[in-house]
């Protein structure tokens, strides 16, 4: 494994493939001067974070190879609005009187402080903070 000298990122192997066009003969159409042209797979090692990339040599090509592609997935799930997965307590809404109201803690303050808890009336909707 290799890390970026310009970032300190992870290098990643990558492969690219070049191809060069043999312009002798322009009488040919496009098709035939792509299918005649020279394919050249270059493999190098690419900084994901800042882009630097590192030509490999000759004797560690096959060491650096991409097995499989794998795929950026969303590490974290917000479910707490759309699955009724907030937490529900008797508080009285200051809007409409309803006795029972979700709420949600954050930290709006510094850590060493209680976070705020935040009320949602279960009737009409409205919004209010709690201070412990």
């Amino acid at each position: 494994m290799e890390f970026c000298p310009d970032c300190g990122g992870m290098m990643l192997p990558f492969e690219e493939v070049i191809i060069e066009e043999d312009n002798k003969e322009d009488d040919k159409s496009v098709e035939e001067n792509e299918d005649e042209a020279e394919k050249i797979t270059k493999k190098y090692l690419k900084c994901n974070s800042c882009g630097y990339k590192k030509d490999l040599s000759e004797e560690v090509k096959e060491e650096y190879s991409v097995e499989k592609k794998v795929e950026t997935t969303e590490t974290v799930i917000m479910r707490g609005d759309e699955s009724g997965m907030k937490s529900t307590v008797r508080e009285i809404c200051p809007k409409c009187g309803h006795d029972r109201a979700s709420y949600e803690l954050l930290q709006t303050r510094s850590a060493d402080e209680a976070p705020t808890r935040f009320f949602t009336c279960e009737k009409c909707g409205h919004k209010w903070r709690g201070y412990d």
